[in-house]
């Protein structure tokens, strides 16, 4: 088969609804939770967690859907969160599994709800952080879910985020310093001072059921951050797991204790080491069975069942639907229930393959490829697709955006450039005040090293991405004009000025964290603006799409229409797509096959492929 015979994948099979997502067992373990299109909204339906094909839709959203929702301990209650056309003023939904009736728990405009703890041992209770009072930080209201009652149990004093344990105690939060650092601070008093350098790799990540011990991830004295058990009496530390290169990408606990059974490292692909025999038997068995069917894929467990006996498992491979199975652990049985998107097992999908190569100041950069299948690896055109955040970074798994650049025959180039996270915090920190600098530049390295293995044809690059991957895709077309033939930006920030100055309020108490890490407006003035790509727009010469969600309330629409009047006014070539009904990034099938759409014929127009 040529590259030309691939069938194409149709844009709603890959950007509109899926059939089935995030399944969940009930904590009484008799109900299937999933996400499924009802009339064509993404909506909670349930079925006897032994028969899926029972299933019926518990909410009935006609709007944005639901995407995240679960049932508390209560055993009725159904909780969903939902905003209102992408502005993150997240309202709190409750239904009630037995009758169907449906409430608001927090009805007030503007306010963005946060839930920050539930649990087994309080049923009745929900905690959450409402901006209700301080519209740029999140106090502590207990929900009393029979009668719906809300009572503030905390005013913030300033804290990043909260701390609370088991008992559901506000034990105390995260207060960021002017120097980008954090102090941690329990029970009154402050914990744990925390240098800038280590600020993203440390946390507390909470408390054992007895309150003796607690869990902290530290980079402090390290490069990767580092599992410890905290004596909450005593302050002595037990260190549990530890890499020196790459960082702890997740912690597995068992849900009664809350302690830790298995650490993930985020390499290229992921690491599981085990802190629990009987947790690792259980994982042997899963892979091992997996493998049986010829399945080698990153495996993620899902523990709401408070009998711990059914698991639910999501297993991901990069060129695959996502599959989920129930495993049932007294029985070691492993049940195949659905996958993710079932019209994908019609279409030959692409592998993404991890690679590494070295920047020009020496250091290892690793990345993803994935590679139009049955296309011979020689001259092809590739995009360059950056992750935003830009403090994430991306990972193995089914990437829906490289699925269709590489089934119209493009390689997708996703870099892992300096400042992404996983790889320890001296990679990481490399990225500071790097924005369109260093971080840029690795970028054309990767491309230069698919180049030089002759897979990649120079002549023909586009570059895309979201967030700061569109500030990525205009600095690549402002900054480097001729390396890039087109550039993509949705969301992406175009003035760096504008963008620090901007934003929802509850932002602002990373505002110290933005100077470190981006530039301080009051004394780099220069030095953003002439990271901006707005700055360089006379330098831009070759087609660019911007597409912006009009109620981002983290790159703001200014941000867009600033790139987009200053092509116009210089005559560049542009197509700019603008969604009333979105934030950022964009949530609506429609938007999104209307989106993916005009990519496809952009990229077509000016990378001359399939």
């Amino acid at each position: 088969m040529s590259a030309d015979d691939v069938p194409l994948i149709p844009y709603a099979t890959l950007f509109g609804n899926p059939a089935y997502l995030k399944p969940e067992i009930s904590p009484d373990g008799t109900r299937l939770l999933f996400l499924a299109p009802y009339d064509g909204v993404l909506n909670v339906w349930s079925s006897p967690v032994d028969d899926p094909g029972a299933a019926t839709p518990v909410t009935r959203d006609r709007r944005r859907g639901v995407r995240t929702f679960g049932v508390c301990h209560d055993d009725r209650t159904l909780f969903y969160l939902r905003d209102a056309d992408g502005d993150e003023s997240w309202r709190l939904y409750l239904v009630d599994l037995v009758t169907g009736a449906e409430r608001c728990a927090t009805p007030f405009d503007g306010v963005q709800t946060r839930i920050m703890a539930h649990n087994r041992w309080h049923p009745d209770v929900v905690l959450l952080g409402l901006n209700r009072d301080q519209r740029h930080l999140h106090d502590v209201y207990r929900l009393d879910l029979p009668t719906g009652t809300l009572t503030k149990v905390a005013t913030n004093p300033g804290y990043l985020s909260w701390i609370v344990d088991t008992d559901l105690r506000v034990r105390g939060g995260t207060r960021m310093r002017p120097d980008g650092g954090t102090t941690i601070e329990l029970d009154g008093e402050p914990w744990l001072d925390v240098p800038y350098e280590d600020t993203m790799g440390t946390r507390v990540l909470g408390f054992t059921r007895d309150g003796a011990t607690c869990y902290l991830l530290s980079s402090i004295g390290a490069n990767a951050n580092r599992l410890y058990a905290v004596d909450t009496t005593t302050g002595a530390q037990t260190l549990l797991a530890a890499d020196p290169t790459y960082d702890i990408r997740r912690v597995e606990l068992d849900p009664a204790t809350r302690r830790p059974e298995a650490v993930v490292f985020a390499k290229d692909r992921d690491e599981r080491v085990f802190l629990d025999e009987e947790y690792a038997k259980d994982l042997a068995r899963i892979h091992s069975d997996l493998a049986v069917a010829g399945i080698d894929a990153e495996v993620y467990v899902d523990r709401t069942d408070r009998a711990d006996e059914r698991w639910i498992l999501s297993v991901v491979t990069s060129a695959d639907p996502v599959r989920y199975y129930l495993y049932e652990r007294r029985a070691g049985r492993l049940t195949y229930l659905f996958n993710h998107q079932p019209e994908l097992d019609r279409y030959r999908l692409a592998r993404m393959e991890p690679f590494t190569f070295t920047a020009r100041d020496g250091v290892t950069v690793h990345g993803y490829v994935t590679w139009p299948p049955a296309a011979e690896r020689r001259d092809l055109p590739a995009v360059v697709n950056v992750h935003g955040g830009p403090w994430s970074r991306n990972s193995f798994g089914l990437d829906e955006e490289a699925q269709l650049l590489a089934n119209r025959g493009y390689a997708c180039v996703q870099v892992n450039f300096r400042g992404s996270t996983g790889y320890g915090k001296h990679f990481r920190n490399l990225g500071t005040k790097q924005w369109g600098a260093a971080m840029h530049t690795d970028l054309l390295d990767a491309v230069d090293h698919l180049v030089a293995s002759g897979a990649v044809d120079r002549s023909r690059l586009a570059i895309m991405g979201c967030s700061y991957g569109g500030y990525a895709a205009l600095a690549g077309v402002a900054f480097t004009p001729g390396v890039f033939a087109c550039a993509i930006s949705l969301c992406g920030p175009s003035n760096l000025l504008t963008m620090l100055a901007g934003g929802a309020p509850y932002r602002t108490p990373l505002a110290a964290f933005m100077r470190t890490q981006v530039g301080d407006p009051e004394t780099e003035q220069d030095m953003l603006w002439q990271r901006s790509p707005l700055s360089r727009v006379e330098d831009i010469t070759v087609p660019v799409l911007v597409a912006q969600g009009a109620n981002d309330v983290r790159v703001t629409q200014d941000e867009a229409e600033q790139i987009v009047a200053a092509l116009r006014a210089k005559g560049v070539p542009y197509d700019y797509l603008l969604f009333p009904d979105e934030g950022h990034g964009l949530t609506r099938p429609e938007n999104r096959q209307a989106y993916y759409e005009a990519v496809e014929r952009f990229l077509a127009e000016h990378l001359a492929t399939r």
